[in-house]
């Protein structure tokens, strides 16, 4: 027998932690195999299925020949088009789709592309925590050099943009925010785009907007685009994803738009490390982007039934909970005796119950504990039954 390489790791993945939903599906499958009739509130994947018309438009996009050859780079002008007329009739954001429109594998892999065709060792990230794992990773891979911006909540889960020292801010080329946010399901003022926006043209530095979770709301209180601000386009851009929208989650398209600068940018490193999205998901999405609103109301609603019956559970209980406007998140603080690691094991072992611990996301989420609004009301009724048992 020949003998075997040695393989080692580069050290920007040997330094890398476990990455969080890795560890959770782990944990699933080890619950299951012990026979636990699992409630599973842990990762953020919608448990109701795309809507009708556009598996209907995938039946017949995926039929066409046309659409089995390599698509474009930047994704198919129809899409684009698309996007910018959503963007319009949504936003009231003008759009060019030729240059302020890019498609993207899903927004997690445009966030974790972005520092590359921008950031050089020794530049800095400013990165918001707890926050999207993607981010400080998408930083290391790059070479960057992260700077924490916690979310506390005593500012609203806000990060304090006063705080960050002058000697960081001169050396930063990104910063990651995102609103409605994952996970502690805040929303942003406009007051606080202005400050970014303003900051970022003082700094010279990119900002990058994650607006993953903008149409999941409630009570009609619709969350706003960093793009509606004046001068946001001058300083950045917004990545959008088809996933949480339209329950589209295994379908990986999304997209990046506003500065086109920035834009050309993120467009250079897709052409040399993809091939772009199957046309026919394009195709498909351009029907998901004109969905009736009524329909994404009734999903709107779904959560919302969800979320009250989640949060009156929790509270009955005594926990603390934050009561999202947007999001299908509920950001609750554990109770005394546990940190966020041990009440999720504790939740499983003896609940049968699975939520992410807040520190997972980072130092500053520690204490609190992410529930996803991703199984029907009655199961949530029986989850929170059961964590009652438990506590």
């Amino acid at each position: 027998m020949k003998p075997r390489i040695t393989v080692e790791l580069a050290s920007r993945v040997k330094n890398l932690p476990p990455y969080l939903f890795a560890t959770i599906d782990k944990m699933k499958q080890e619950a299951r195999a012990k026979g636990t009739d699992l409630i599973d509130l842990s990762i953020g994947d919608p448990d109701m299925p795309t809507p009708k018309h556009i598996v209907d438009a995938m039946k017949v996009a995926v039929e066409k020949p046309e659409h089995h050859r390599y698509p474009s780079y930047e994704g198919m002008l129809s899409f684009r088009a698309a996007v910018a007329t959503w963007y319009k009739r949504r936003f009231d954001v003008e759009l060019d789709p030729g240059a302020e429109v890019l498609s993207l594998i899903g927004s997690k892999e445009g966030i974790g592309h972005i520092p590359l065709a921008f950031v050089e060792t020794g530049d800095v990230v400013l990165v918001p925590s707890p926050g999207y794992p993607v981010y400080p990773v998408g930083t290391l891979f790059a070479g960057g050099e992260i700077h924490i911006m916690p979310l506390w909540e005593k500012n609203g889960f806000l990060p304090d943009l006063k705080s960050i020292p002058w000697d960081v801010l001169k050396r930063t080329k990104l910063i990651y925010i995102n609103y409605p946010n994952n996970p502690t399901s805040a929303c942003a003022p406009r007051s606080f785009y202005e400050e970014v926006i303003d900051l970022a043209a003082t700094y010279n530095f990119i900002v990058c907007h994650d607006a993953a979770y903008s149409e999941i709301y409630y009570d009609n209180d619709k969350p706003i685009s960093f793009l509606e601000l004046d001068g946001a386009k001058e300083v950045g851009i917004e990545m959008h994803s088809l996933s949480k929208t339209y329950n589209m989650t295994g379908w990986r398209i999304g997209c990046a738009v506003g500065n086109s600068d920035v834009i050309a940018g993120l467009g250079k490193i897709k052409t040399n490390l993809d091939s772009g999205v199957f046309q026919a998901i394009q195709e498909a999405s351009v029907a998901a982007l004109e969905t009736d609103d009524r329909i994404l109301a009734e999903m709107r609603n779904t959560y919302q039934e969800r979320r009250d019956v989640l949060y009156k559970g929790l509270n009955d209980l005594g926990m603390k909970v934050i009561k999202p406007k947007a999001t299908f998140y509920l950001w609750t603080q554990v109770p005394a005796g546990f940190d966020s690691a041990s009440f999720v094991a504790h939740l499983l072992e003896k609940a049968g119950v699975l939520g992410t611990p807040g520190n997972g996301f980072g130092a500053p989420g520690e204490g609190y504990i992410r529930f996803a609004l991703t199984v029907p009301v009655a199961r949530m009724k029986e989850a929170v039954e059961r964590i009652g048992k438990a506590l």
